[in-house]
């Protein structure tokens, strides 16, 4: 049932779970000058008129703006716990990204000391969908969360730039944050925050001081010029390229999935026997393959 309240009763301690999105409120505020709030905040009643507000921030912060001081409310109930779960199983990806789902369940552990079986069994997902989520918040250093959740650096360069470095031992989380802290709120491009994290992270000292020192332009533009000089390769080199970084992405994802995730149907189990039969098989020869043209590159 959706009822109208004081705005100022809302308890906004859940605001920083959720993403901030500039661009988003902006056009967000444009529609509620225009046609008012048509979705109602959603949070869990814990009696004496404390609501915790779970979902509806930038709705909330645009009516802050506006001076709204009454708005649409639907309640989860009054079992904070259960609320978030519940917020959760309503969610799709537009709604609740994966790191808002991950912090949510980080919540439940380690503050509501729910289990991974609860949780899974509550959300009617797989254990290892629970496990997945709650390993990326340690994955993410404070400071980086921060950054992410301030909608300072994106979602989509932390899940699939920063992790593969953060899971190589040779690569702290302090220059992680350092990396972070150099590229956020700079408006670069996705494309752009790939192509300064694999120089930063793989180049060499001095490329990755000048970076430190906010030299980005002077850095994106050595990159650029060093991937162009692959258009000088044959179509057939430049497949083979490509296919070299695909090996290389795929071969990182899989380490990190088949350590994390734990998939157990008897189906699955079958068909990657088959798979990873086929695939040891060939690794020797693979190895000394990759070992023999990666000299005779160094040499040439």
């Amino acid at each position: 049932m959706i009822e109208h309240i004081e705005i100022s009763s809302l308890d906004l301690r859940y605001e920083d779970y959720r993403l901030k999105s500039r661009r988003d409120e902006k056009a967000l505020l444009s529609s509620i000058i225009e046609h008012g709030i048509r979705d109602p905040l959603q949070g869990v009643d814990l009696g004496d008129g404390i609501r915790i507000l779970l979902n509806g921030f930038k709705r909330y912060r645009c009516a802050k703006k506006l001076n709204i001081s009454v708005v649409p409310y639907r309640s989860f109930g009054s079992d904070e716990p259960l609320g978030i779960i519940k917020l959760i199983r309503i969610s799709n990806s537009k709604t609740l990204n994966i790191l808002e789902q991950a912090k949510l369940i980080d919540e439940l552990q380690n503050v509501h000391d729910m289990c991974n079986d609860d949780i899974a069994g509550l959300l009617e997902k797989s254990k290892s969908w629970v496990s997945m989520r709650a390993g990326i918040v340690g994955e993410m250093s404070e400071y980086v969360m921060k950054r992410i959740f301030a909608g300072d650096f994106p979602v989509y360069s932390f899940m699939y730039t920063l992790r593969q470095f953060i899971r190589m031992n040779s690569i702290s989380k302090q220059e992680i944050d350092e990396f972070v802290k150099v590229v956020s709120g700079k408006g670069l491009s996705i494309r752009d925050i790939e192509l300064l994290a694999s120089g930063f992270f793989r180049g060499s000292d001095d490329f990755r001081q000048q970076i430190k020192k906010g030299n980005i332009t002077w850095g994106l533009k050595r990159l650029k010029e060093s991937v162009a000089e692959t258009t000088e390769c044959t179509k057939a080199e430049q497949s083979m390229l490509r296919e070299l970084e695909l090996m290389q992405s795929y071969m990182q994802r899989i380490i990190y999935r088949v350590k994390n995730d734990k998939p157990g149907t008897d189906a699955f189990h079958a068909q990657a026997t088959l798979l990873t039969k086929g695939i040891i098989r060939i690794m020797d020869s693979f190895f000394k393959s990759m070992r023999a043209f990666h000299e005779r590159c160094e040499q040439a």
